[in-house]
């Protein structure tokens, strides 16, 4: 099975909760993008409109290798223009705001997807797994796009934030390769690792952006490891710490299904770093529910932990990573903290439809199946997919994670 094989195959529609106004501060801008990352249509915009970057802000980000319809806020000083166009997205002025846009304005996501080169004997069985977690829901894990400041060799940069490996964490900025860097970034990097040290030279061959500012600091104070950290973009280092705060989630959520679960039928879902797990079939109602009531909060280190069981497990998480709760905050760090809240153990589709299948015209003599999905804020598709077929049986040919990154989402 296939997932994403060309953009038109996973269509995403932001859904507002509020609506325009006929004036306000604030401009609202429906934006549609293909193939490109929210990030760079925020720079494009800021650049149309002669803004800071800071100033057209997106609630939410969306994959890059995608067909997505999201939400801007401008905080316009006069007249804005109606339309806006660059490679790969057009921006409609729908109307105004009194406040910039948030997460909380999200009421969810509306996806349109495609899945491709399965058998005529796979269907059938997908259409089983669908059929079960439409409806009895899945485990809301964080997806692969939460975690692109991910490194195979020193894991996630934010653990060193928390640590208070200053120089740890900004060699990861300037020499360690992410698994969401994009290629001119891991060039500068490559260098980086054979030069550490030469701020000069490094500064002069860095394009203008953060990281040329941060080795600029590091050409007069070479040592001074902790003020160049904080130079470095806060929504950068917020994005850190939210990976590795989404990690201790995702392996607190396990622990806590193995437990609840014991003796029912559970599957590993790979990630990099470690498996999760997920049921594979019908729950029983009791368990069901329980599940169905849980809410994992996110670890800082003045979190309350009402559930005995849930703080036992999260103790247990914590020292195989070599912290305790209170551990848990960026003390090197002046302008990015660890989020506060909670998050549902589990996701069920609001809406969740089976179109139909049809033959695959990019795969001769294979099927594909259409599926519509609405989701929560901040429930993944992708990772539905992912236990659809892992649930199903049916192998998956894997998207490289640093493909499956390129959507990084901001912290909630």
């Amino acid at each position: 099975m296939r997932f994403k094989h060309v953009p038109e195959d996973f269509v995403v529609e932001e859904l507002l909760r509020l609506g325009p106004q006929p004036r306000g501060p604030f401009a609202l801008y429906r934006v549609q993008k293909r193939d490109v990352p929210t990030l760079v249509v925020q720079e494009q915009m800021s650049g149309q409109l002669g803004l800071p970057r800071s100033r057209v802000h997106f609630p939410a980000l969306k994959d890059k290798s995608a067909v997505a319809t999201q939400w801007a806020s401008v905080q316009v000083g006069g007249n804005c223009p109606r339309h806006l166009e660059g490679p790969g997205f057009t921006a409609e002025l729908a109307g105004f705001l009194g406040r910039p846009l948030a997460p909380r304005d999200l009421q969810g996501n509306q996806f349109r997807l495609v899945l491709r080169d399965l058998s005529a004997e796979e269907v059938p069985a997908l259409r089983q797994a669908f059929d079960l977690l439409a409806a009895q829901g899945w485990p809301n894990y964080f997806d692969l796009q939460r975690f692109g400041s991910w490194s195979p060799r020193l894991g996630f940069p934010g653990k060193l934030v928390l640590q208070g490996d200053c120089a740890g964490a900004l060699r990861a900025y300037l020499a360690e390769p992410l698994v969401g860097d994009p290629p001119e970034v891991l060039r500068l990097k490559a260098m980086a690792r054979e030069r550490w040290g030469d701020w000069g030279a490094l500064k002069s061959v860095a394009p203008r952006s953060n990281l040329r500012s941060v080795l600029a600091f590091l050409v007069d104070h070479p040592q001074d490891f902790r003020r160049a950290l904080n130079l470095v973009t806060p929504r950068v280092l917020s994005l850190w710490l939210s990976a590795y705060q989404s990690f201790l989630w995702n392996r607190v959520t396990s622990e806590y299904l193995q437990e609840v679960l014991e003796g029912q039928d559970l599957a590993a879902l790979p990630m990099p770093w470690g498996d999760v797990f997920v049921p594979q079939g019908v729950l029983p109602p009791d368990l069901l529910v329980k599940v169905e009531n849980v809410e994992i909060p996110l670890l800082w280190h003045r979190v309350k932990i009402a559930d005995p069981g849930v703080r036992r497990l999260v103790e247990e998480v914590l020292g195989q990573e070599g912290f305790e709760l209170q551990d848990l905050k960026a003390r090197v760090l002046k302008r990015a903290f660890l989020s506060r809240g909670g998050r549902r153990l589990w996701v069920r589709a609001q809406v969740a439809q089976w179109p139909g299948e049809r033959s695959d015209e990019f795969f001769p003599g294979q099927r594909k199946v259409a599926l519509a999905l609405t989701l929560e804020p901040g429930s993944y598709a992708t990772l539905f997919l992912r236990i659809l077929a892992r649930v199903a049986g049916i192998p998956v040919v894997q998207v490289p994670v640093c493909q499956a990154v390129e959507g990084e989402e901001r912290p909630e």
